[in-house]
């Protein structure tokens, strides 16, 4: 899982080319004076390695990881629930920065409260630093979107929407997408005690990277 760069939503230029009729250009803007107030799209995927499925949530607001947790929440309401409807364990691999980073406490606390309400346990492997292109999800999700939309300006996030849903591949790359249009507020403080409460158990290997979150009524092994 991963978070895709943010899109400005505006007839702005987009790199590319594409077929359009002679002497009826599309009149674009160039991104040299930005209105830090225009809207953002923000696409988070979600990419199953298992079945080779993909989930693009959009959101409108802020990159948080409320809004990461928020995306994995709909993906597995929509998606990994039936796929996966005798699953006991996820494994989620991400980038170590950014809205999942592994030093970001609400990270931690949103996906715990996504365990206790699903009972599944999710281990988290974060990747090391400076190595986000070794992340699937960059090579067979991102690039193929990139690819679908190129020279076309994204005017709305409806737009987004169905551009990245109607992105495929000859090898069967097909992606759902969704709009989220809800409020993710910046700088959410977890308390310490916020942290204490949480099930969560560091791995042998790089604990700091790489862990496993239980529901809170099981008791933590020693």
């Amino acid at each position: 899982m991963d978070t895709k760069k943010k899109e400005l939503i505006e007839p702005y230029y987009n790199k590319g080319r594409r077929w359009h009729p002679r002497e009826k250009p599309e009149q674009v803007k160039i991104h040299d004076f930005i209105d830090p107030e225009e809207p953002k799209a923000i696409p988070y995927g979600i990419y199953d390695v298992a079945k080779n499925l993909r989930w693009v949530n959009v959101g409108c607001d802020h990159d948080t990881a409320s809004f990461a947790v928020s995306s994995i929440y709909r993906w597995w309401d929509s998606m990994g629930r039936q796929d996966y409807p005798q699953a006991a364990r996820m494994l989620i691999c991400a980038d170590s920065g950014g809205s999942n980073g592994y030093r970001i406490r609400l990270w931690k606390f949103e996906l715990q409260s996504f365990v206790d309400e699903t009972g599944v346990w999710v281990s988290v492997c974060h990747l090391p630093p400076d190595t986000s292109k070794w992340n699937k999800i960059e090579h067979r999700l991102f690039s193929h979107i990139s690819m679908n939309w190129r020279g076309r300006p994204l005017v709305s996030h409806e737009v987004v929407v169905k551009l990245i849903g109607a992105t495929m591949t000859k090898t069967g790359l097909k992606v759902k997408a969704r709009l989220d249009k809800r409020k993710y507020p910046l700088k959410v403080k977890v308390s310490d005690e916020d942290m204490q409460s949480l099930n969560i158990e560091p791995h042998k290997f790089h604990g700091e990277w790489n862990y496993t979150i239980r529901p809170r009524n099981i008791k933590k092994s020693k």
